[in-house]
């Protein structure tokens, strides 16, 4: 729930891994929705421990990760991600904060939107419709819901969490005074291309308003 409390001493350990907190002294005990805010990796991680690796690759499957879109564009990569039968305590913790996994960025804003719009993953879509010389439609695209991930009251919540780590960092670039904003930022170390460990890929994705997200 929003409400569960998480501690961080500053790192976990999970089998002979010390996996450590950006944050090393510790964020001490936080509840979900400063989790989020506060990007507590030994959080997240007990996080995945709780759902265990078949609840977490059902929701992670759920969300699209392991899917293509099917955007109306040709050549969509695919992810990179943990299977179920492969998924150990070290490989779960690592999913569970987004270290393991490559995915692209119309796969997250995919995910993301499902997050947010009452729980609905929906096949993103280039066109619209058409339309002729003189303004008539000639083809409409209506929306193509996959599946429903999460419920609206699970969604609804997400989104007061998201706005509230916006609200709560007002020296970040997407607190705007005035608009009701919803994001979360994301920093994943490229691990299997970095050679020096210090290679970062950093993200944001934010929607508005938070109360009734119309863009993303």
């Amino acid at each position: 729930t929003p409400q569960s409390n998480f501690s961080c001493p500053g790192f976990i350990v999970v089998d002979d891994r010390r996996i450590k907190c950006h944050k090393r002294t510790g964020h001490g005990g936080q509840d979900f929705t400063h989790c989020m805010m506060n990007s507590c990796n030994p959080a997240f991680i007990r996080m995945g421990e709780l759902l265990e690796p078949a609840l977490f690759c059902k929701y992670y499957a759920g969300y699209g990760f392991t899917e293509p879109t099917g955007i109306d564009l040709p050549s969509e990569a695919s992810s990179l991600y943990v299977s179920e039968k492969n998924m150990g305590p070290v490989e779960l913790a690592s999913s569970s904060f987004g270290q393991t996994n490559k995915v692209t960025a119309i796969e997250m804003i995919t995910a993301y939107a499902a997050v947010i719009n009452g729980g609905y993953l929906v096949t993103p879509q280039v066109v619209d419709k058409i339309i002729d010389s003189n303004g008539n439609v000639v083809k409409d695209f209506e929306p193509v819901i996959k599946r429903q991930v999460i419920s609206e009251e699970t969604s609804a919540q997400m989104r007061e969490v998201l706005e509230y780590v916006v609200e709560n960092a007002k020296g970040g670039n997407s607190y705007i005074s005035g608009y009701r904003i919803g994001g979360k930022s994301g920093t994943s170390q490229k691990i299997d291309e970095d050679i020096t460990g210090h290679t970062y890929v950093g993200s944001y994705c934010a929607f508005a308003p938070a109360d009734d997200p119309q863009v993303i």
